[in-house]
């Protein structure tokens, strides 16, 4: 007797996503909910849990494939642990040997774009000290271990196959299908430029009276928080105020129609494994510096382990993107569909400033505010990012709604 496995609801106006890897081979034994496959979509990759015990049966559909929700994807047949071990050998004694890796430690809460670094580096996860959420394993986590560990294997299959290796100095290509969530990135940056009339204007910020205060309080607020003091709770909070006086940076265009929020939902572009994410973080003008960092740091730890949901990554009236923790020093950055407005933070350096009629060394950013021309207009925008300028460089005005 099987049960089927079909393809989960993903969410709401999802309706296909592409059938990015399995996770169990057929022969294998499988728990309840235990994930089985993964899913790409356009937001995120999700995991399909098995709908009961028994042994992975056969596959509906293959790596790569488009499938629709409800669809059937693959079975899983009745029997144990024991029945299924009995069966696996038979299975896989046609293939080369897997290196010890997620089949043998299924109990390790591995991501997909995880399980996949350990299975393709030949790394045994139970013997790696997990740094994410909950102990979870991380892509940087694996590499690290990877490049303090020897590789006998890849030794002897060179030895084996000398004719394979490639000449000194040739030149090679690699085609890699793009995943889901990079064609959709792509077709929304590329819509957002087709559609938007996309203007970005700069300022700079002297980051010495924020720098000053972290490194006052830091340790006291990390000790009655539980979370570090970082910059972004001063941007968001920065930002928050400036909306109040320019109330269409946090607006949108709905047909002929323009939707104006009194609320502020940040979305914050933070790195994943298959490309950039933009968590949400919900009525951000509402919370402290302390919810601000702490749900931040949340969303950074659940996108290293390619666990965000669709709700973290749904909404959002406003992006914040920052690029300086890569080394940028500027940047116009896109805006994120249907928002009108993203703020780009840079990387602090020191530069060389007049004060008071004296040059002196200060810790500079470049901020640029990209926007919608249809919606705001220039003086707003510098008006804006004006006041997003001096609310930074006097943090104080951030206390008293200045």
């Amino acid at each position: 007797m099987s049960t089927e496995v079909k393809v989960p609801v993903l969410g709401e106006s999802i309706t296909e996503a592409t059938l990015g890897q399995w996770l169990k081979k057929p022969g294998e034994p499988v728990a309840v909910d235990e994930p089985i496959a993964s899913l790409e979509t356009d937001k995120v990759a999700v995991e399909v849990p098995s709908p009961v015990a028994g042994i992975m049966g056969a596959y509906a559909v293959e790596e790569g494939a488009t499938v629709n929700v409800g669809a059937v994807i693959g079975s899983i047949d009745a029997g144990t642990g024991a029945a299924a071990s009995a069966v696996a050998p038979a299975v896989t004694s046609t293939a080369a040997p897997a290196p010890a890796a997620a089949s043998e430690n299924s109990d390790l809460p591995l991501s997909p774009a995880v399980r996949r670094l350990v299975l393709e580096l030949g790394i045994d996860p139970s013997k790696i000290k997990g740094t994410g959420k909950d102990g979870r394993l991380t892509k940087e986590d694996v590499v690290a271990a990877a490049k303090g560990a020897p590789a006998p294997a890849a030794t002897s299959a060179s030895t084996a196959t000398p004719a394979a290796s490639a000449p000194t100095g040739a030149r090679q290509e690699e085609r890699v299908k793009m995943t889901r969530l990079r064609q959709t990135i792509a077709k929304r940056l590329k819509s957002a430029q087709d559609t938007a009339a996309l203007l970005t204007t700069f300022n700079d910020v002297d980051m010495s009276a924020v720098i000053e205060a972290r490194a006052t309080y830091k340790d006291l607020f990390e000790k009655k928080h539980g979370v570090r003091l970082g910059f972004m709770g001063f941007f968001t909070k920065a930002v928050a105020l400036a909306a109040r006086d320019v109330p269409a940076v946090n607006a949108q265009i709905d047909g002929d129609e323009i939707v104006y929020h009194n609320y502020l939902d940040v979305s914050v572009a933070v790195s994943a494994p298959n490309g950039l994410v933009v968590p949400v973080v919900r009525n951000a003008d509402a919370m402290s510096f302390a919810q601000i960092e702490k749900a931040i740091g949340d969303f950074g730890a659940k996108a290293k382990a390619g666990a965000l949901t669709m709700e973290d990554m749904s909404g959002g009236t406003f992006t914040i993107s920052n690029g300086g923790v890569f080394g940028s020093l500027m940047s116009t950055p896109i805006i994120n569909p249907p928002q009108s407005a993203v703020l780009g933070l840079h990387r602090i350096e020191d530069r060389a400033v007049v004060r008071d009629g004296q040059v002196v060394v200060r810790p500079m950013m470049y901020l640029a505010l990209s926007y919608d021309h249809r919606l705001i207009d220039g003086r707003e925008a510098v008006t804006f990012l004006k006041i997003v300028k001096e609310a930074i460089e006097d943090p104080t005005r951030l206390l008293i709604d200045l």
